[in-house]
């Protein structure tokens, strides 16, 4: 089968590989949809590496089992079953691990596939451990399900984590996959979305996806824009901080009124703020590392459930062998989301 591989610098290559076979535990999954994540761009940019430590990319895999290992109990996988892959594992013992957090696991077993250290999803197929399946809704398509696999799940494990009801406002930074998903959930459980991005085509996408208002902090000054339309100027009740930028992350905490919460979810990068601002306020900053097996099974569900529409993050649709051109194109961060599609 031919696979991706990111090379580093910038480079990636169409390698080929032999087909999968599953150990005792392991399926092979044919993958059907795999989608292209903001975080790829730290590998794909990353210096040269050896071929020795080269794995295939992607790690929003989506697709419907092909084979199934000696010991794998028709509960967990069946040939044919449409399924998710939650891109991690672990010892699985550890307390992070039985509880479905496998991406936190406490020991130096941990893996992720189509990261770091595991082979993932850009390739026909995908050889993965069969306690990491989810089986989808049938009425979620298989882009949907690429796309809960790693972005729109972690913003719906975020929301969760920070309580988010339906009378408050919540202050999304970065209209990105993983922002427009926040801004599509916050909306589905009824509060109000205030979007904050620096692209403007970013922020039509944040209106059509929901958001009451939107903001661009080229233009406006984020935390004065939200307290501005915001209860006695108060500010917002939960932020999600969706891009890195260390002065969004900052602006995330400021923009909040007292008792408000901050969720950070970008990955990498550092925080700098009035902690003596944050402890007079009373405010919760918190951390949200994408999601458990429960949560990706709780929104898979949840979208299927109130008919979501989750496909439009999707801007660009490639196929393998336009790999090149399909990350020369999202390495711009002018497009949404990419998907490698499938027959």
């Amino acid at each position: 089968m031919k696979a991706v591989v990111f090379l580093g610098d910038r480079q990636l290559e169409l390698v080929d590989y032999p087909d999968p076979v599953p150990g005792p535990d392991e399926v092979i999954v044919e993958i059907k949809a795999s989608g292209m994540c903001g975080s790829d761009l730290h590998y794909y940019r990353a210096p040269l590496r050896p071929r020795s430590e080269l794995v295939i990319a992607g790690h929003e895999p989506c697709g419907v089992v092909a084979q199934i290992g000696s010991v794998v109990p028709a509960a967990q996988a069946r040939v044919g079953d449409r399924v998710i892959v939650h891109h991690y594992d672990g010892c699985r013992v550890c307390h992070s691990c039985r509880s479905g957090w496998t991406q936190i696991c406490s020991t130096d077993q941990k893996r992720t596939f189509g990261g770091l250290n595991a082979d993932g999803a850009h390739a026909r197929f995908m050889k993965v451990p069969a306690h990491t399946l989810i089986r989808m809704p049938d009425n979620l398509s298989f882009k949907a399900g690429a796309a809960a696999a790693c972005g729109t799940g972690t913003a719906f494990g975020a929301i969760k984590r920070m309580g988010l009801t339906g009378d408050e406002t919540i202050a999304i930074f970065g209209q990105g996959p993983v922002g427009l998903s926040g801004t599509l959930f916050a909306k589905a459980m009824g509060a109000r979305v205030i979007a904050v991005d620096v692209v403007d085509e970013r922020l039509a996408m944040a209106k059509q996806f929901g958001a009451d208002v939107v903001i661009n902090a080229l233009n406006d000054d984020p935390v004065s824009a939200i307290r501005a339309v915001t209860r006695h100027g108060e500010g917002a009740d939960k932020s999600m901080e969706c891009s890195s930028n260390p002065d969004a992350r900052r602006q995330s905490v400021e923009a909040l009124r007292r008792w408000g919460t901050a969720c950070l979810v970008g990955v990498f990068g550092k925080i700098e703020f009035d902690v003596g601002q944050a402890i007079q306020q009373m405010k919760t900053i918190m951390g949200s590392v994408t999601f458990s097996k429960n949560l990706l099974d709780d929104c898979a569900q949840y979208i299927a459930e109130r008919g979501l529409q989750v496909e439009p993050l999707f801007t660009n649709e490639f196929r393998l062998e336009q790999a090149k051109e399909a990350y020369d194109l999202f390495d711009t961060q002018k497009i949404g989301k990419g998907v490698f599609v499938f027959d």
